[in-house]
């Protein structure tokens, strides 16, 4: 087959420093990355020390403050870094999209002492974080958690059991969302829990469909000692700062969603491109070529619509329902791009030794994570109509 090798995706970058980072996100991602996802997802190896060396990299802190320790880049920048490590593995951009996520409390809200303390080391110093929101029956219905912080002088309890936690166990630092004073979404605090602080337990991680080298796991709390220093904000605010953080982590995940599509793309591209029939490439049907335009135009559509949203974000401008739509926009556009991707390599396309089949098993856990896309239609349909009458 004759070997076609896509080109490189054309972004419009704001600065030359920005080109300069995604050159060399560009070079890490096909030298460290790419030649062995597809190995260490099919063995569910989580890659630490990759982490390790994107955060000497300075690509676990590229939205946040260069006084400790961040990258000071726009998040027009930054959700384009999370699309190419995405592409090359999403276990890779998901990851450093959620240990953004992780650190968005404690950057946002966390009292300047706070940041001084914990932030260089979160950022730069080749920790991991997770976000603890979700809980066995607190799902979409993230304001009826049940996990309770008991306060006792200068220090909190912790008692509970958090789920669907990426990187449980793995963690060096949790943001975790726990109830301290009345039911429903006003009696929430945030705190900032060590990742080997006694009493803190990871189950067995999820045998899930795909992403298999990132560990999802409940976490157990039992009677987890956290020093009132290590509240983020005041008593009640944590889930006012849950969902701030939530608008934000939505990009991050419709900035992946871009990613996984445009490597099912791109794969979709070369394996047409040089599979012949019938006495030509196959790229020449106008069936297969029609769905390759089809996909391309989704996948730039869905770009366009993460990169407005962050925009939005960077001008201080409000962007919740845009980061919304675009959550739903990009993860649906995967869900199609990547099973059209499967369609476009036949037989080959269902099995393990292309990347297609693993790309349509990690796209339809964008649909879900980080709200599910009906939570994402119920968020815009406030925006456009207003609360639901009860």
């Amino acid at each position: 087959m004759t070997e076609y090798v896509p080109p490189p995706v054309d972004r419009r970058l704001p600065t030359e420093e920005a080109r300069d980072l995604m050159a060399l996100v560009r070079e890490l991602a096909e030298r460290e990355i790419r030649p062995t996802a597809a190995e260490e997802e099919e063995a569910g190896r989580f890659p630490r020390a990759l982490f390790t060396l994107l955060s000497e990299s300075g690509l676990l802190s590229l939205p946040y403050a260069q006084e400790f320790g961040g990258g000071e880049q726009p998040y027009e920048v930054y959700l384009q870094v999370v699309e190419e490590l995405a592409a090359a593995r999403l276990t890779v951009g998901l990851g450093v999209s959620v240990h953004t996520l992780a650190c968005h409390a404690l950057a946002g809200y966390g009292t300047k002492e706070q940041r001084a303390e914990h932030l260089p080391a979160m950022l730069g110093g080749g920790l991991l974080g997770a976000y603890c929101l979700s809980e066995p029956a607190a799902g979409s219905d993230a304001a009826a958690l049940t996990t309770r912080a008991t306060r006792q002088g200068d220090r909190w309890t912790i008692e509970g059991t958090k789920a669907w936690i990426t990187h449980g166990g793995v963690a060096d630092f949790y943001t975790v969302l726990a109830r301290t004073g009345e039911g429903g979404p006003h009696g929430i605090t945030a705190f900032l829990v060590p990742g080997d602080v006694a009493g803190l337990e990871a189950a067995k991680p999820e045998r899930k469909m795909g992403m298999k080298g990132s560990p999802t796991a409940q976490l157990h709390f039992d009677g987890v000692q956290v020093p009132d220093a290590r509240r983020i904000g005041d008593e009640g605010q944590g889930f006012s700062i849950a969902l701030s953080a939530l608008d934000s982590g939505r990009l991050g995940i419709a900035a992946c969603a871009i990613g996984v599509a445009q490597a099912a793309l791109d794969e979709a591209l070369a394996y047409t491109a040089g599979r012949r029939q019938f006495g030509r490439p196959i790229v020449d049907f106008q069936g297969l070529r029609f769905m390759l335009a089809d996909m391309a135009t989704q996948v730039e559509a869905g770009r366009a619509l993460y990169l407005s949203a962050a925009r939005l974000r960077d001008a201080g401008l409000p962007f919740s329902k845009e980061a919304a739509m675009a959550k739903l926009f990009c993860t649906d556009t995967a869900m199609r791009v990547t099973t059209d991707a499967v369609q476009l390599l036949g037989g080959y396309g269902y099995t393990v030794d292309f990347p297609a089949e693993r790309y349509m098993r990690e796209a339809k856990v964008l649909q879900i994570v980080e709200g599910t896309n009906q939570i994402q239609r119920m968020v815009i349909a406030r925006h456009l109509a207003g609360p639901e009458s009860h």
